[in-house]
């Protein structure tokens, strides 16, 4: 009897063992090699175009056409470009914060309780319901623009903030219900039955309960929903005139070389970078958040 057990023992714990004993499946050496080319391939293919736009921006105007890996002249000067006084360009990043921040809480706040709503509560025509919610957010906005500026100009919204922040939530808000009341949806009734059958009425579980859970999926939801009011275009150069309410996006293609019909790719390169920086530290502020919040929230069995 000593001599099998000594032996079962020895096979869970030799590396080489029976898989069926130990329980572990065999890690191939071939499939890590794949899967670190496939990530280094996906890094790459994402990183290529914005190390390209770090680069142009450091070239000269004399140089901002060579394809070399790295200018042989860096040059911060299309940065002090960018800041000129003539551009603007840093009140029209203060503008963009103001549309983009104001769009994000406002999306949050009222997407947060509707998915909430729309996950707990069961009626006909829910799933209908949530497929018109997300078909509303692909409608394509070249096609109510003219409406919506017809509109605005008979409501004096011409050159305001609520011009660019209202269409702006029109496209956020349905992709922000959709992906958080997805979130809710994995939620058991448990928690909030648990939580109530301890003394906590129903907005005190979905207050203490139901949000912190939740995190992970509501800093996710931000993540998507502040990366498209700050990178809106259309509605920003068709309701704004005045150069002063001009967010980034507009103001970047409004950029003049030293002619009429040069145009200062070196600083448009730059600006980019510049824009692409509060994007970049958001997404990795958020990141640590959803960790956070997944370590907190997770529920021990």
């Amino acid at each position: 009897m000593s001599t099998t057990t000594v032996d079962a023992n020895a096979a869970i714990t030799q590396p080489g063992g029976n898989t069926e004993l130990t329980g572990k499946k065999p890690r191939g050496g071939a499939g890590k090699v794949f899967s670190a080319i496939g990530i280094a391939l996906i890094i790459i293919y994402c990183l290529a175009p914005f190390y390209w736009m770090l680069v142009s921006s450091l070239r000269p105007d004399r140089e901002i056409f060579e394809n070399t890996w790295w200018p042989r002249h860096a040059s911060l000067e299309n940065y002090r470009a960018v800041f000129a006084p003539g551009n603007n360009f840093l009140r029209a990043l203060g503008n963009s914060a103001i549309v983009s921040i104001s769009v994000t809480i406002v999306a949050l706040l009222i997407a947060t309780f509707a998915s909430y709503a729309l996950a707990r509560l069961e009626f006909r025509g829910k799933g209908a319901f949530l497929v018109l919610v997300i078909a509303t957010s692909m409608f394509p906005l070249v096609a109510i623009i003219v409406p919506l500026l017809k509109n605005f100009s008979a409501w004096h919204w011409i050159n305001t903030y609520q011009a660019m922040i209202i269409p702006d939530l029109s496209f956020s808000l349905p992709l922000a219900v959709w992906n958080l009341t997805t979130f809710f949806t994995q939620m058991p009734d448990e928690l909030e039955q648990s939580a109530m059958v301890d003394g906590c009425t129903p907005p005190q579980a979905f207050r203490k309960i139901i949000l912190p859970l939740a995190t992970p999926g509501i800093f996710t939801t931000a993540i998507i929903v502040f990366i498209g009011a700050w990178n809106e275009f259309l509605v920003a150069v068709t309701m704004i005139n005045d150069p002063k309410m001009q967010p980034a996006t507009v103001m970047l293609s409004k950029f003049t070389g030293s002619s009429q019909f040069n145009t200062p790719f070196g600083t448009q390169m730059a600006a980019g970078v510049i824009m692409t920086i509060p994007l970049v530290i958001m997404v990795l502020i958020f990141q640590r958040r959803i960790v956070e919040g997944l370590s907190a929230g997770g529920l021990k069995s």
